[in-house]
């Protein structure tokens, strides 16, 4: 750990460079934990509970649980459905 000079280090250290399969395990979890904890700010921030949320997209309340948690993966278009339809939120993805 002497050569670690930033974050990139540690990851390379610990999982790999990017494309490796270790590192690619880690890039996928590390979204959907990221994912989860900006549906769970915003649910929060419109002052419903993950049931009223659940109900208002069709979904059930362990699935927003597991997807607030980071225990599962979501596709962008439920993502969409959860912020736009059950949050009356817009969502915004860029590419950088």
């Amino acid at each position: 750990m002497k050569n670690i000079t930033d974050f990139e280090d540690l990851l390379i250290e610990k999982y790999g460079k990017v494309g490796t399969p270790a590192r690619d395990k880690y890039e996928a979890g590390s979204m959907a934990f990221r994912l989860g904890v900006m549906l769970k700010e915003a649910r929060q921030e419109s002052n419903i509970t993950q049931k009223q949320l659940a109900e208002k997209t069709g979904t059930k309340k362990s699935y927003i649980s597991r997807i607030e948690n980071g225990k599962s993966d979501i596709q962008i278009s439920t993502f969409q459905k959860l912020i736009e339809i059950g949050l009356e939120k817009q969502l915004n993805i860029s590419i950088v």
